[in-house]
C-alpha cells in the first residue's frame, strides 16, 4: 500500500497555502508524518470513517530530517462555531 494515491493534478500544498484567506474562516492543516506505508493507511482509515476523502491530502512528502513522510490536509472551518 505504498503507491501514490492522489491524482497528480490535485492541488499542492504550495497553492494552497498562498489562496486567499476568507476573514470569516479559519485555515486549519491536520498533519501525519510518519513511514510510508504508516501515513498511507492513516489515510485510508480516516477517509473509511468518515473523516476526509483521501483525495485531498497533499501528496506524500519527506519530513524534514526524519527520513519518514508526511502528509497535510487543510481545511477551512467558519469561526465562531
Amino acid at each position: 500500500m505504498s503507491h501514490c494515491f492522489l491524482d497528480p493534478n490535485a492541488p499542492t500544498v504550495e497553492r494552497e497555502t498562498f489562496a486567499p484567506q476568507n476573514p470569516e474562516r479559519e485555515r486549519l492543516r491536520i498533519l501525519v508524518i510518519g513511514s510510508r506505508d504508516g501515513v498511507t493507511e492513516t489515510i485510508y482509515d480516516l477517509h473509511r470513517r468518515g473523516f476526509a476523502e483521501v483525495g485531498l491530502w497533499s501528496p506524500l512528502l519527506p519530513a524534514p530530517g526524519s527520513g519518514e513522510v508526511m502528509s497535510i490536509l487543510t481545511r477551512d472551518r467558519r469561526l465562531g462555531e
